[in-house]
């Protein structure tokens, strides 16, 4: 998903996508940026078209770390889950305990 597909997915408006985040997401975005930063470092790309080139194949490092992941858990990275959710579940919580 693009930045701007990803916070209408976690239904956020102008908040910051990575306040948002659940740890695992955070980690497999950062795997793809830390991807992306070691890519260019070997390929050293000097044109917008060879940049774009080591971030897609950044991202599909992420993704493919991330699908596999997926695969032995059965259980999906991406969550609608967001900070705003916090505060009404932990209300939820807290009433089940009375």
């Amino acid at each position: 998903m693009t930045p701007s597909e990803y916070k209408k997915f976690k239904g956020l408006d102008k908040q910051n996508l990575r306040d948002h985040m659940t740890d695992l997401e955070l980690i497999f975005n950062m795997l793809g940026e830390a991807s992306t930063a070691e890519i260019e470092r070997v390929t050293n790309p000097d044109k917008f078209t060879e940049h774009k080139k080591a971030s897609r194949e950044g991202g599909k490092v992420a993704k493919v770390a991330r699908l596999r992941l997926e695969s032995k858990t059965k259980r999906k990275i991406i969550s609608k889950e967001n900070y705003l959710d916090a505060p009404e579940r932990q209300k939820r919580i807290g009433q089940k305990k009375t």
